[in-house]
């Protein structure tokens, strides 16, 4: 009995991952692209690159400047924060993480934003980017981007970050789009439910393999960039993989299956950004929305 449940469990989550990339991928194309390729530059419709977005492309995690700049505005209190992200730092250091506990993180995510209208988000997330984010991003990650771009390729973001987000992100950088965790919205306000999951781990595979049949890019001449072990299922589903500031469990298997490894940290830049990084996007996602959703009701 034990055995079915567990196997039940994992095809819910397998379902709830295929149906967060989904959602991620027609969320992405619903936007206008990024701006079009050099007309000196041959456009090549069949490969594309894709971004990790947390320590990949940007120091620490999106989500957790995110979370700071909303502090800022008095949306919750900085200690709340910390609180709530310092249990999230002592789950992932200690690597519990059970299916319970994901689930929760899942339930809680985004719910902060329910009654909320998506513009107000949108806005925000402008403002919060120009603050505390524009000057995180590692130079030599988005020269990888530059390159394809360069070579006539489409880049996209794949992050567990709200896709709002996410796609400042990708357009304040030039990039063609972001792939990223959708939250239900009904006429322009926030329900407070996810589409699915987190896109996180499984679903950003599902997510990059849904955006490349409905864009018809050959995922065997696409590469994919990541700094997490967590990101080994996306990774995997590119013909070219690249660590990108790779965590301890992303180095071995890169070593193993003979991936390329770029890291562009220094010791005291390792040393500064290792919380945010440390807890990862699905992890700090859980901790905002708990810290908010307990000032809410304080």
């Amino acid at each position: 009995m034990a055995r079915r449940r567990e196997v039940e469990s994992s095809a819910e989550r397998e379902r709830l991952a295929a149906l967060a990339g989904e959602a991620s991928a027609s969320a992405a194309l619903a936007l206008p692209p990024g701006p079009e390729p050099s007309a000196t530059v041959a456009t090549d419709l069949t490969a594309a690159a894709f971004f990790d977005v947390d320590n990949t492309m940007m120091m620490g995690a999106s989500i957790f400047h995110f979370a700071r700049g909303l502090a800022a505005r008095k949306y919750f209190k900085n200690s709340d924060l910390a609180g709530f992200a310092w249990q999230q730092i002592k789950f992932r250091v200690g690597g519990r993480e059970d299916p319970q506990s994901v689930a929760a993180s899942r339930e809680q995510a985004l719910s902060f934003v329910a009654g909320r209208s998506v513009a107000e988000i949108i806005t925000l997330g402008e403002e919060i980017y120009d603050e505390l984010m524009a000057d995180k991003i590692w130079t030599g990650t988005q020269a990888l981007a530059q390159m394809h771009l360069d070579a006539g390729q489409r880049v996209w973001l794949v992050t567990a970050t709200p896709v709002e987000l996410a796609q400042i992100i990708a357009r304040r950088l030039g990039l063609t789009g972001a792939l990223g965790t959708v939250s239900e919205s009904v006429d322009g306000v926030y329900t407070g439910r996810l589409v699915g999951d987190l896109l996180h781990g499984r679903a950003k595979a599902h997510a990059v393999r849904a955006l490349a049949a409905k864009e018809g890019l050959n995922l065997r001449r696409c590469t994919a960039y990541s700094d997490s072990a967590n990101d080994v299922p996306m990774l995997s589903v590119v013909g070219t993989a690249v660590a990108v500031n790779p965590d301890s469990g992303l180095r071995e298997t890169a070593r193993r299956k003979g991936w390329d490894v770029r890291d562009f940290r220094t010791g005291r830049k390792a040393a500064r950004i290792g919380v945010p990084s440390v807890l990862g996007a699905g992890a700090v996602a859980g901790a905002v929305v708990a810290g908010l959703h307990h000032r809410r009701r304080s």
